[in-house]
């Protein structure tokens, strides 16, 4: 594995985050990148796996959702009273975007969600041996763990990447935050219809604002949107409603 490296990118992480690693966090980085390579070999973590792809893939795609409150030179218009401490990853999979932003910001606590035991129990795994006590993982659906008291809304930020439409991502996610909280919801391509539709989504679940930022990946050209939505009011109790529902049946 030592000749697989992630590229550094300093200038990168600059000019698109706005932000860099240190020294320490791009040992983790690259400490991360060989614990899932590895564990690729039993599970299917991820089909990206050469150093450059999994840098822009899993690494800056994670932090790019996270970018405006890594770095004081971006914002959101209601950024400013969210403190984050606590933060989900709903959908982890292999661990992203969780364990690069639990490296990125080592304060917060970040709780990895997934229902496929196997995962969890590597990425319990993983962040031991990467030496992240901030990092929680918990094997269950989305829809149970947004009913469980010590987990609805109890997040100042949630996370979730390449699990489904955005209204169903909206159902899984605003229930498990705080008022005041923010969804940070990670998609390709972003149309008017798919903003119409998640608008229509959030009256029930207390979703209010909500901002796109666009970006074109520093490798590939590859298009890039994380729409970020803020939780205004307590989400209804009854969601998320059970579990299968929200695919089936997505609100708006």
């Amino acid at each position: 594995m030592t000749d697989s490296l992630l590229p550094a990118s300093l200038e990168l992480w600059q000019s698109t985050v706005q932000w860099q690693p240190n020294e320490a966090q791009q040992q983790l980085f690259q400490q991360l990148y060989e614990g899932v390579v590895r564990g690729n070999q039993q599970l299917n973590l991820t089909r990206i796996t050469t150093p450059e792809e999994f840098w822009e893939k899993h690494l800056w795609d994670s932090l790019y959702g996270v970018a405006p409150w890594l770095s004081e030179a971006l914002s959101l218009p209601w950024q400013e009273a969210l403190e984050i401490r606590s933060v989900i990853d709903i959908g982890t999979g292999g661990g992203f975007p969780g364990l690069p932003v639990a490296i990125a910001n080592p304060s917060w606590t970040m709780t990895c969600l997934d229902s496929t035991r196997k995962k969890i129990a590597f990425l319990a795994e993983l962040s031991q041996a990467l030496g992240l006590p901030q990092v929680q993982t918990v094997a269950d659906r989305a829809e149970q763990v947004g009913h469980q008291l010590q987990h609805r809304e109890a997040y100042d930020l949630a996370l979730i990447r390449a699990v489904g439409p955005a209204a169903v991502c909206a159902e899984y996610a605003l229930p498990l935050l705080k008022v005041g909280g923010v969804a940070v919801l990670y998609r390709g391509q972003w149309t008017d219809l798919e903003e119409k539709g998640l608008r229509q989504a959030l009256k029930p679940l207390g979703g209010g604002a909500i901002q796109v930022r666009a970006a074109t990946t520093p490798l590939s050209q590859g298009m890039r949107h994380c729409v970020y939505i803020a939780k205004k009011r307590p989400t209804a109790e009854e969601f998320p409603r059970p579990a299968g529902i929200p695919t089936k049946q997505p609100l708006g």
